[in-house]
């Protein structure tokens, strides 16, 4: 095992421009996942879409993601790596240009289902040939260069869509795609190698039951606040089809010859921890990116582009935080980084539960950046952990999985704090009101126009209690995300660090050969 994975198991006649082909594929999808946020207002009115129809452009693309991504592994064994990389870029830059020319709301969500389907297989596609074509003592760095699309992209989102745009039209968010992927496609014909075909039968029950769980706990995600969550039929049924979806898989993957998803995967304890460990992330990270852009345009008035601008130096953290931690790779231990990233991570986030209507916007930079910069020192030492011990035959099932649980604790993070946010608001709401009463000496000495009742000064009142009331719900948000992100920390000290060989044996012929041809390929 030690001298299989120490291996890289793909030689390529082109590292450096096969990884900046990779990175291009998967930047170009994972922005697409916060690009389009901005812009709905745009769509909404181009398209002839109410308010609450026009979040179906999201919809669609998150739900058709979440059921395509696991059948990247067995697709990956049948087409072959090269083949079905190439199919899904060509396929997303295709569906992208179909979105941009979209005349209609009908026709927009067919677009985004056809784009998610066939995004969700380039990020996992992508980090499973960046495994592949490194050998162990060079997966940090690898994963350094991964996760700077992974997490950088999502962050600078919003601040290109809005200037997109802003500056151009709504369509250039989807268009922007087609030169990228042409890109993406042309070094994938030059650089990217055959890779061997597996006749592997498909498990249409395995993936049947997995989709059906997957499409429906999305579902009850995005559409559970506009349902009042359960105190509607329709979220009752979600979670039954989840919760039967789920252990249906569950059983049929353990009792079947040849399951969808081998299972096995979850007996390696670091990468169940470091899944675990990445819901978390997804959590607190995506929730924070959802909540950041209406506290600042609606509470604080700044616009969409200055609002962009204010998160860029989060993404520019994360850069520069990758950076350092591919060079300490393999010279610190990966849990020391991680451990100093969540630390770093929870302190930014307590530093936001102090955040105020009067503060400038330097809070906002400073606790970005240190929020971004923790979450680099995060992912990388977690995506080397969680693979570091996995056989490599696993490798394209448990990156897709590993996609998967990420994408669902983005789902889980926007609709749990958007739920804690609305009730909070409620809440804060009518604790504030209760306290102006004509007895009270704040009103009696500050506010005496509310005893003379008069209109225009009540709502007056009534439109500070409501802002007072959103910036303190906005703060209930940040005081769960800390406290997630702390709970999370002893995660951890239970991971496995990579065992050190003892009397290792000398390498064979066929090894050297392999380190010769990986030396010439670098």
């Amino acid at each position: 095992m030690a001298n299989a994975v120490s291996q890289p198991t793909l030689i390529v006649k082109n590292k450096g421009l096969l990884t900046v082909a990779l990175m291009l594929g998967t930047i170009m999808q994972v922005l697409d996942t916060t690009i389009a946020n901005v812009a709905l207002p745009h769509m909404a009115s181009a398209l002839g879409a109410a308010q609450n129809e026009i979040t179906w452009v999201l919809t669609s693309y998150i739900v058709a993601a979440a059921i395509a991504t696991p059948l990247t592994g067995w697709m990956s064994d049948r087409l072959g790596q090269r083949r079905l990389f190439l199919f899904a870029v060509i396929g997303f830059t295709l569906a992208s240009a179909l979105c941009g020319i979209a005349t209609s709301l009908p026709e927009m969500v067919l677009f985004r289902i056809l784009q998610g389907l066939c995004g969700a297989m380039i990020a996992p596609l992508a980090q499973t040939v960046m495994l592949n074509i490194n050998p162990k003592e060079r997966i940090g760095q690898a994963m350094a260069i991964y996760g700077m699309g992974i997490m950088v992209a999502p962050i600078v989102g919003p601040t290109l869509g809005g200037w997109l745009t802003e500056s151009f039209d709504w369509r250039w968010v989807f268009l922007v795609n087609v030169p990228v992927g042409a890109l993406c496609v042309a070094m994938l014909l030059l650089y990217m190698p055959n890779t061997e075909i597996k006749r592997r039968r498909f498990d249409f029950f395995g993936f049947g039951m997995l989709a059906l769980a997957v499409g429906a706990l999305q579902l009850l995600l995005d559409r559970g606040a506009e349902n009042s969550w359960f105190q509607s039929t329709e979220t009752w049924l979600e979670l039954g089809l989840v919760i039967s979806g789920l252990w249906v898989f569950v059983v049929h993957s353990l009792t079947a010859e040849q399951p969808f998803v081998d299972l096995r995967m979850f007996k390696d304890f670091n990468f169940v921890l470091a899944s675990v460990f990445m819901l978390v992330m997804g959590i607190t990270l995506f929730s924070g990116l959802a909540l950041l852009p209406p506290l600042l345009q609606n509470l604080m008035g700044y616009s969409v582009i200055f609002t962009g601008t204010l998160m860029a130096p989060r993404g520019v953290a994360t850069m520069v935080a990758m950076m350092i931690v591919g060079r300490f790779s393999g010279k610190v231990d990966a849990r020391l980084m991680m451990l100093f990233g969540a630390i770093l991570m929870s302190y930014s986030l307590w530093m936001m539960t102090s955040f105020n209507l009067e503060m400038d916007y330097w809070p906002i930079v400073i606790t970005g950046a240190l929020q971004g910069f923790g979450m680099g020192f995060l992912f990388v030492p977690l995506s080397t952990m969680a693979f570091a011990t996995l056989a490599p035959r696993m490798r394209t099932d448990a990156t897709a999985m590993f996609s998967l649980v990420r994408n669902m604790g983005q789902g889980i993070g926007i609709s749990l704090v958007s739920a804690v946010l609305a009730s909070m608001m409620q809440v804060n709401h009518a604790e504030l009101a209760a306290r102006l009463t004509p007895t009270s000496q704040a009103v009696q000495t500050q506010m005496p126009g509310l005893l003379s009742g008069d209109p225009q000064i009540v709502s007056m009142i009534n439109g500070l209690v409501q802002q007072q009331s959103a910036i303190l719900s906005y703060l209930d948000d940040f005081w769960l995300m800390m406290l997630l992100s702390v709970a999370s920390i002893p995660l951890i000290l239970l991971l496995r660090g990579p065992k050190k060989a003892r009397n290792a044996p000398p390498k064979t012929q066929e090894e050297l050969a392999l380190e010769r041809a990986h030396a010439m390929a670098d």
